[in-house]
């Protein structure tokens, strides 16, 4: 009996042994990383995760390619694989990337480390060319580390199964690394901090511009880290401006102007679609376009005075006579309100009132005559409008606006939307916003709490009042 406890013993202390020193088999097991676990299960083929200093991106971007060359990732398809490490510089590579790789890699499943400089017996203390690396079948993956400072010539002629950039690349070797996993359809993800503003990254994986249906990000901030002190979060904000607790803490994309909706949170406001009961339902609102493009959304409210955009048609360079066919083709899908004659309920920019030179009537007789039937009375002040979106996305700390997250161009224009020159908002990508402004224009102010007045608050009402009339 007691040498049984005493093998027992043996056994538990060599499990804790192999566990201490297995960083793979820690990881997020004694806390959970939200966010981190939210990046390895996405199936996309594209995926990036914007975050600030120490949110944990790096760690989870070292774990996918661990995980990924010794073909033990727990939610993807499992092979034998060949991964790129692609790193700014060669010291950020040795001292991040690197790092974190030798970190997470135990000793006994490196097969080889062939170094570009140093030695192999002290890799952290070098760069590496590239590791061996033993496989659960039988056979050996390779991890490569390249630096953007090499050049995109680099980056040529190799067949990959994935590619990790460690921070934002410059857009030709991202372009040359995408080609480098298309024969083998692998996958490209990216961990950054947003440091260079409004770049290639921001236009195609931000706001996804070319509507690729593998692209997915997810945002990380300092309070999403489980092993960061609360109390030393805040002491650190607080010391920080706005702007750098943008990037710093939360991993934003900021410029010198500024996003004209910063209420805007894709986490709130953009939610997945569902029937929407008939009595909800209100109208439609339509920018129109001919050459630019035509934006139309379905808007519905429900009994609380919370606006829905449930979905939208959005194309250039078509007639008015093919927009009315695709909107009446979306409204009898989605099951939309029409009166006795079959015909729908619109606003219109009022410019579509106006005839032109190519056709007797004015847009808004063609969509009429086409069974939409548009009202062209609407509100076009750009600051009154600027305001009420603001009101409907954020009231008293609650919102008002949701929007299903197949309204893709719409959900696209609010995360661009910037300011210019001149305090007003660049025009240009403002399609969706301009027809969300003229509807929402027409439905009354989100209603405010109202705010009970302390005694000492009122008394300094009064004495501001008396000291501006003059009265002593």
């Amino acid at each position: 009996m007691k040498e049984t406890i005493e093998k027992i013993i043996r056994i538990e202390r060599e499990q804790k042994r192999r566990y201490d020193s297995n960083a793979l088999a820690r990881y997020n097991t004694d806390k959970v990383h939200v966010k981190q676990m939210a990046f390895h299960k996405c199936d996309k083929r594209n995926r990036w995760v914007f975050g600030g200093n120490r949110t944990g991106k790096t760690e989870c971007g070292a774990v996918e390619t661990v995980w990924l060359a010794r073909g033990i990732h727990p939610y993807k398809q499992n092979k034998r694989t060949d991964g790129w490490v692609v790193s700014l510089t060669r010291r950020v590579q040795r001292d991040v990337a690197q790092k974190k790789i030798l970190h997470y890699l135990h000793p006994d499943w490196i097969v080889d480390i062939v170094m570009d400089s140093g030695k192999s017996q002290n890799p952290s203390g070098g760069i590496i060319d590239y590791i061996a690396v033993k496989n659960v079948f039988g056979t050996v993956s390779t991890i490569g580390f390249k630096t953007c400072e090499a050049g995109r010539d680099k980056f040529a002629g190799a067949s990959l199964d994935y590619v990790w950039f460690d921070e934002e690349p410059p857009e030709d070797i991202y372009d040359e690394c995408a080609m480098r996993v298309v024969d083998k359809k692998g996958l490209l993800y990216g961990t950054m901090t947003p440091l260079l503003g409004l770049t290639f990254v921001y236009k195609r994986i931000y706001l996804n511009c070319n509507d690729d249906p593998e692209i997915w990000h997810i945002f990380m901030e300092w309070s999403d880290n489980p092993y960061l002190d609360p109390q030393e979060v805040a002491r650190v904000s607080a010391a920080m401006s706005e702007a750098e607790r943008d990037v710093r803490r939360y991993g934003r994309f900021i410029d010198a102007k500024g996003a004209v909706y910063t209420e805007f949170d894709e986490r709130v406001h953009v939610i997945p679609p569902f029937d929407v009961p008939t009595e909800w339902q209100d109208r439609l609102s339509i920018d129109p376009g001919l050459n630019n493009p035509l934006s139309c959304h379905w808007y519905a409210v429900d009994y609380d005075g919370n606006v829905y955009v449930v979905a939208e048609h959005f194309e250039k360079g078509r007639s008015a006579q093919y927009h009315c066919a695709a909107i009446k083709g979306i409204s009898a899908a989605i099951g939309w309100h029409a009166d006795g004659r079959g015909r729908i309920d619109a606003l219109i920019d009022s410019a579509a009132s106006q005839r032109t030179l190519a056709s007797e009537k004015s847009v808004a007789e063609l969509f009429c005559d086409n069974g939409i039937l548009v009202d062209t009375r609407v509100n076009k002040d750009l600051y009154s409008g600027i305001n009420r979106v603001k009101e409907y996305l954020m009231t008293d700390g609650k919102p008002r606006l949701f929007i299903f997250d197949t309204c893709v161009n719409l959900i696209r224009e609010f995360k661009s939307y910037r300011w210019g020159d001149g305090d007003r908002p660049v025009k240009t990508d403002d399609h969706c916003l301009d027809e969300l402004r003229y509807y929402l224009m027409s439905r009354p102010q989100p209603p405010r709490r109202e705010t009970v007045k302390s005694e000492i608050r009122l008394d300094k009402e009064r004495l501001i009042r008396r000291k501006r009339s003059g009265r002593r």
